[in-house]
Protein backbone atom coordinates (compact mmCIF):
# COMPACT_ATOMS: atom_id res chain seq x y z
CA UNK A 1 0.00 0.00 0.00
CA UNK A 2 0.90 3.34 -1.15
CA UNK A 3 2.32 5.93 2.12
CA UNK A 4 -0.85 8.18 3.28
CA UNK A 5 -0.60 12.02 4.24
CA UNK A 6 -3.11 13.59 6.91
CA UNK A 7 -5.23 15.78 5.28
CA UNK A 8 -5.51 18.85 7.21
CA UNK A 9 -7.43 22.23 7.37
CA UNK A 10 -5.94 25.41 7.47
CA UNK A 11 -6.17 25.16 11.72
CA UNK A 12 -4.19 21.78 11.02
CA UNK A 13 -7.37 19.87 12.52
CA UNK A 14 -7.60 16.02 10.35
CA UNK A 15 -10.09 16.00 7.40
CA UNK A 16 -9.25 12.86 6.21
CA UNK A 17 -6.25 10.96 4.49
CA UNK A 18 -4.55 10.26 1.23
CA UNK A 19 -2.03 8.69 -0.85
CA UNK A 20 0.96 11.11 -0.83
CA UNK A 21 1.51 10.93 -4.31
CA UNK A 22 -2.11 12.15 -4.83
CA UNK A 23 -2.19 14.44 -2.12
CA UNK A 24 0.77 16.22 -4.22
CA UNK A 25 -0.49 15.73 -7.47
CA UNK A 26 -3.60 17.46 -6.48
CA UNK A 27 -1.66 20.38 -3.84
CA UNK A 28 -3.96 19.31 -1.10
CA UNK A 29 -2.76 20.44 2.48
CA UNK A 30 -1.54 18.09 4.69
CA UNK A 31 0.70 17.69 8.06
CA UNK A 32 4.65 17.29 7.73
CA UNK A 33 7.37 17.56 10.04
CA UNK A 34 11.22 18.86 9.35
CA UNK A 35 13.78 18.57 11.93
CA UNK A 36 16.60 20.69 12.98
CA UNK A 37 19.24 19.04 14.55
CA UNK A 38 22.47 21.21 15.98
CA UNK A 39 25.40 19.91 17.41
CA UNK A 40 27.57 21.48 20.42
CA UNK A 41 29.03 24.36 18.28
CA UNK A 42 25.61 25.32 17.22
CA UNK A 43 25.95 24.38 13.39
CA UNK A 44 22.90 22.82 11.62
CA UNK A 45 23.24 19.42 9.98
CA UNK A 46 22.02 19.66 6.37
CA UNK A 47 21.20 16.50 4.37
CA UNK A 48 21.46 16.86 0.56
CA UNK A 49 18.24 14.74 -1.09
CA UNK A 50 18.87 11.82 -2.58
CA UNK A 51 18.57 11.68 -6.26
CA UNK A 52 15.58 9.67 -6.70
CA UNK A 53 13.06 11.16 -4.64
CA UNK A 54 9.86 12.50 -6.48
CA UNK A 55 10.81 16.08 -5.79
CA UNK A 56 13.62 18.48 -4.89
CA UNK A 57 16.31 15.99 -5.98
CA UNK A 58 20.02 16.97 -5.02
CA UNK A 59 18.91 19.82 -3.15
CA UNK A 60 20.04 20.49 0.44
CA UNK A 61 17.20 21.07 3.14
CA UNK A 62 17.08 20.33 6.91
CA UNK A 63 18.35 17.33 8.58
CA UNK A 64 15.29 15.59 8.39
CA UNK A 65 11.76 16.33 7.21
CA UNK A 66 8.61 13.88 6.10
CA UNK A 67 4.86 13.17 6.85
CA UNK A 68 3.48 11.46 10.06
CA UNK A 69 1.67 8.30 9.28
CA UNK A 70 -1.84 7.61 10.59
CA UNK A 71 -2.10 7.32 13.47
CA UNK A 72 1.41 8.29 14.67
CA UNK A 73 2.21 11.83 16.68
CA UNK A 74 4.39 14.44 14.95
CA UNK A 75 6.79 13.64 17.62
CA UNK A 76 6.60 9.89 16.90
CA UNK A 77 6.90 10.98 13.11
CA UNK A 78 9.74 13.18 13.62
CA UNK A 79 11.96 10.86 15.88
CA UNK A 80 11.25 7.89 13.51
CA UNK A 81 12.44 9.38 10.31
CA UNK A 82 15.49 11.04 11.79
CA UNK A 83 16.47 7.49 12.89
CA UNK A 84 15.31 6.20 9.06
CA UNK A 85 17.01 8.87 7.43
CA UNK A 86 20.20 10.10 9.39
CA UNK A 87 20.77 7.52 12.35
CA UNK A 88 20.08 9.73 14.95
CA UNK A 89 18.24 9.43 17.81
CA UNK A 90 17.76 13.00 20.16
CA UNK A 91 15.58 14.70 22.27
CA UNK A 92 13.31 16.61 19.78
CA UNK A 93 11.30 19.47 21.12
CA UNK A 94 8.28 21.37 18.91
CA UNK A 95 9.23 25.22 18.41
CA UNK A 96 6.51 26.34 15.74
CA UNK A 97 4.78 25.49 12.53
CA UNK A 98 4.31 27.16 9.11
CA UNK A 99 2.30 26.19 6.12
CA UNK A 100 3.47 27.05 2.72
CA UNK A 101 3.14 25.71 -0.91
CA UNK A 102 5.92 25.13 -3.15
CA UNK A 103 5.28 24.24 -6.88
CA UNK A 104 7.86 21.88 -8.40
CA UNK A 105 9.28 21.16 -11.57
CA UNK A 106 7.75 17.82 -12.60
CA UNK A 107 3.91 19.28 -11.51
CA UNK A 108 3.83 17.86 -7.91
CA UNK A 109 2.30 20.78 -4.83
CA UNK A 110 3.64 20.51 -1.70
CA UNK A 111 0.96 22.32 0.30
CA UNK A 112 1.76 21.68 4.20
CA UNK A 113 1.13 22.78 7.60
CA UNK A 114 4.83 22.10 8.64
CA UNK A 115 5.82 21.52 12.14
CA UNK A 116 8.99 22.07 13.27
CA UNK A 117 11.41 20.43 15.91
CA UNK A 118 14.81 21.25 17.20
CA UNK A 119 17.53 18.90 18.70
CA UNK A 120 20.55 18.89 19.40
CA UNK A 121 23.88 16.37 18.74
CA UNK A 122 27.32 15.33 18.49
CA UNK A 123 26.53 12.14 17.04
CA UNK A 124 27.76 11.72 13.27
CA UNK A 125 24.93 10.77 10.92
CA UNK A 126 24.81 7.08 9.18
CA UNK A 127 22.50 7.84 6.37
CA UNK A 128 20.17 6.41 4.49
CA UNK A 129 21.69 6.62 1.17
CA UNK A 130 18.08 6.09 -0.62
CA UNK A 131 16.75 9.14 1.03
CA UNK A 132 20.14 10.90 1.65
CA UNK A 133 22.93 12.11 -0.73
CA UNK A 134 25.40 13.64 1.31
CA UNK A 135 25.34 15.65 4.70
CA UNK A 136 27.24 18.48 5.83
CA UNK A 137 27.27 20.79 9.42
CA UNK A 138 27.23 24.69 8.93
CA UNK A 139 26.31 27.41 10.79
CA UNK A 140 23.04 29.81 10.67
CA UNK A 141 25.11 33.08 8.97
CA UNK A 142 26.66 31.00 6.76
CA UNK A 143 23.68 29.07 5.88
CA UNK A 144 21.50 32.28 5.05
CA UNK A 145 24.50 33.97 2.85
CA UNK A 146 25.11 30.77 0.81
CA UNK A 147 20.94 30.40 0.25
CA UNK A 148 20.76 34.48 -0.59
CA UNK A 149 23.18 33.59 -2.80
CA UNK A 150 22.31 30.53 -4.61
CA UNK A 151 18.58 29.80 -3.32
CA UNK A 152 17.86 26.79 -5.67
CA UNK A 153 20.73 24.67 -4.46
CA UNK A 154 17.82 24.56 -1.06
CA UNK A 155 14.78 22.85 -0.68
CA UNK A 156 11.61 26.06 -0.45
CA UNK A 157 10.55 24.81 3.17
CA UNK A 158 13.95 25.50 4.29
CA UNK A 159 14.35 28.82 2.65
CA UNK A 160 10.54 29.68 3.77
CA UNK A 161 11.53 29.03 7.47
CA UNK A 162 14.89 29.81 7.74
CA UNK A 163 14.20 33.12 9.40
CA UNK A 164 12.55 31.75 12.11
CA UNK A 165 14.75 28.85 12.64
CA UNK A 166 17.71 31.45 13.36
CA UNK A 167 15.36 33.63 15.57
CA UNK A 168 14.92 30.43 17.55
CA UNK A 169 18.53 29.02 17.41
CA UNK A 170 19.50 32.84 18.57
CA UNK A 171 16.89 32.77 21.52
CA UNK A 172 18.03 29.19 22.34
CA UNK A 173 21.67 29.92 22.28
CA UNK A 174 21.20 32.89 24.77
CA UNK A 175 19.08 30.51 27.36
CA UNK A 176 21.49 27.99 27.59
CA UNK A 177 24.28 29.08 26.02
CA UNK A 178 23.94 26.39 22.98
CA UNK A 179 21.04 25.76 20.63
CA UNK A 180 18.29 23.99 21.14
Amino acid sequence: MEEQVILVDQEDVPRGQMDKMEAHEKGLLHRAFSVFIFNSKCELLLQQRAMNKYHSRGLWTNTCCSHPRIGESNIQAANRRLREEMGIDCELNFLFKFTYKAIFENGLTEHEIDHVFFGMSDKLPVINQDEVASFKYVDLDTLANDIAANPSAFTPWLRICLDKVIAHASTAKTKNGHTA
